[in-house]
């Protein structure tokens, strides 16, 4: 016999959950558009309102627009190249450099701007450091070489290392020119894609064709 305990309510077991048999994931999908764009800058880089389309492309870009960047040129104006790199690593484009021919000076540290490089057989890079004409007082002009020689090798270090290694861009600075063939380029990515890479937007990928 059952004795209730005064005081006490005892509640009746939960019903026995029922579930219903899995019948696999269900996939949702999300479409969005792809934009592709390529520049090609072949010669001398200009004053930089001549670029400012580029500038606004890289600048409004969506994270899934790809923009080409195909590069044949002798180097040119520092600060207009410095400007396409700035925007280039600001954008949230997937942006792609390719090696079509030479890149020389400002020409190779854009390449190296990329977040997937691509290097075509036949091709080369040049670096070197900058030169410049000064104008004012003695002072002056001491005090903007030596402005410019910090500004450089920091830009110069930001922007190569690990492809150029420590003593490269002491050659460099030191006045020695810098030049290498597309073997040479392929070995120093390859090099850097085994090793650790440094910190980006993306993940810094490397291309052959």
């Amino acid at each position: 016999m059952l004795h209730a305990t005064p005081g006490r309510n005892h509640a009746a077991p939960p019903p026995e959950e029922e579930f219903e048999p899995f019948g696999g994931l269900v996939r949702y999908e999300r479409h969005m558009p792809i934009h592709q764009v390529s520049y090609y800058l072949c010669g001398e880089i200009q004053e930089p309102q001549f670029y400012t389309e580029l500038f606004y492309t890289l600048r409004t870009a969506a994270e899934t627009d790809l923009i080409y960047l195909h590069i044949n040129s002798p180097g040119g104006d520092f600060n207009t190249g410095l400007q396409i790199i700035n925007n280039m690593l600001a954008s949230e484009a997937h942006v792609i450099t390719v090696l079509e021919a030479r890149a020389y000076s400002m020409a190779a540290f854009i390449f190296l701007s990329g977040d997937e490089l691509i290097v075509h057989d036949n091709c080369q890079l040049m670096f070197h450091t900058y030169s410049s004409s000064f104008a004012g007082k003695g002072s002056e002009q001491l005090a903007e070489v030596h402005a410019l020689g910090n500004w450089f090798e920091k830009v110069t270090t930001r922007l190569c290392t690990p492809f150029l290694s420590a003593a490269d861009i002491n050659h460099i600075l030191q006045g020695s020119d810098l030049w290498m063939d597309s073997d040479e380029i392929r070995h120093r990515l390859g090099r850097i894609k085994r090793a650790p890479a440094r910190p980006r937007k993306t993940t810094r990928k490397t291309t052959e064709t």
